[in-house]
């Protein structure tokens, strides 16, 4: 009778876990490992500034800020409005600190509640820049994983880089 047992709690597990693996199929996305380093400094002729951009650059890529490998390099898509695009400025960067927390690939975070308004992690909070909100539309805000890059164009904004969806927004540290 123990054995029966043991295999209908794997079977009920089992079948509750599968609405989780349909909607990855759905998705038909894969967690690709983060981009080994945030952007560099645009240093090139900025893109101007547009209100509803087209962010998908190929077939099968999302309308939204994605980083694409090609040739063993990260190419930040979206990253090129330079530095003075005014949908990132900041009267007072950093006005809550700086993020310490870590950055980069081998810091990954779990989400854990909140919104693009305000979300957190790990006891930081961050919000998404009003004019990205649009882009985390997919995000799930409580179980996502995330990885914080700095933003060297634009002061007191941070990448959250969505290690599911390929995507990322800025974000503004809040403390913690």
């Amino acid at each position: 009778m123990k054995g029966k047992a043991i295999y209908g709690i794997l079977a009920l597990a089992m079948l509750a876990s599968l609405p989780a693996l349909a909607q990855r199929r759905e998705e038909g996305q894969r967690p690709a490992p983060p981009p080994s380093h945030g952007p560099g400094e645009f240093h090139g002729t900025p893109r101007a500034p547009q209100d509803h951009p087209n962010f998908s650059d190929r077939q099968g890529h999302p309308n939204a800020p994605h980083v694409d490998r090609r040739g063993g390099h990260d190419n930040w898509v979206g990253h090129d409005t330079g530095r003075d695009d005014p949908h990132y400025h900041l009267d007072r960067p950093y006005e809550h600190g700086r993020f310490s927390g870590g950055f980069g690939p081998e810091h990954r975070w779990r989400l854990g509640g909140g919104g693009p308004g305000r979300f957190w992690f790990n006891g930081f909070f961050f919000s998404v820049a009003p004019y990205d909100v649009a882009f985390c539309d997919g995000w799930l805000w409580d179980s996502d994983d995330v990885v914080i890059y700095d933003d060297p164009d634009h002061p007191g904004w941070y990448l959250a880089y969505n290690t599911r969806l390929g995507t990322y927004a800025h974000v503004q540290y809040l403390g913690s």
